[in-house]
Parts: C-alpha cells; structure tokens; sequence
C-alpha cells in the first residue's frame, strides 16, 4: 500500500514538473481575440489562384463543420477566376478563328495555294 502511494505522489510530481515545464515554454495560452463580424482568415489573391493557394485554405470550424459563409466565399472567388479565365480562352479562340477565316479567304481569292519556305516549289514547276 505505502509502495502504491509513493508511486502516485511521484506520478503527480512528475505530472506538475511537465505541466511547468510546457507552461514556461509555450506560454500561458491566452487564446487570440475574435474576429470582428464579417471578416475571416480565409485568404486567396485577387486573381491568379494557383493550385497550391487552394492547398492552403483553411476554414473556421464551427460546431456544424466548416463555417459556411467561408466556404461560400471560397467557392465564389473560385467561380468568379474560372469565369475570368474562361472568357479569356474563348477571346484567344475567337482571334484564332478570326485569324484562320481571314487566311483562308486570303487563299481562294487568288486561287492558288502560296507555299513559302525551303522546300517550295519554283513557279514553273508547281502542279495544279
């Protein structure tokens, strides 16, 4: 019995010694203020979101999951930089395509075909 209760006054000691010991090297553990209403800790940058800036958003967890309106907004931002980046891909496309309309009305209009280059043919010996 007496050899039980030195182990739990040891267990306690060592226990209050760690306790100390943890307290003096990461503080008291003041928890930080609220956020004011209406803000969050959620970031992305204004435009250009890479992969890795997705990796790295990280959301308020409530007692319900993930705080909704963060989520929310996430989903926004990344909604409004695929619009962005969609309608610059089909205004590249429509230049390619106005681009292509242009060259090829270019080549029925003399009715031969211009081949430039090393390996084009002299006049005189072009087939039609």
């Amino acid at each position: 019995m007496t050899l039980i209760l030195l182990y739990l006054v040891v267990l306690i000691l060592v226990a209050t010694v760690l306790f100390g010991l943890g307290s003096v090297l990461f503080g008291r553990g003041e928890r930080l203020p609220p956020l004011p209403r209406g803000t969050t800790a959620t970031v992305l940058p204004a435009s250009g979101v890479t992969a890795s800036d997705v990796d790295a958003v990280k959301f308020t967890q409530t007692l319900r999951g993930y705080k909704t309106s963060e989520v929310d907004w996430v989903l926004d931002r990344l909604g409004q930089e695929l619009d962005l980046l969609r309608g610059q891909l089909d205004s590249v496309r429509a230049v390619q395509s106005l681009d292509e309309d242009t060259s090829e009305t270019g080549e029925e209009e003399t009715g031969e075909e211009v081949h430039e280059g090393a390996h084009a043919l002299p006049d005189e010996e072009r087939i039609n």
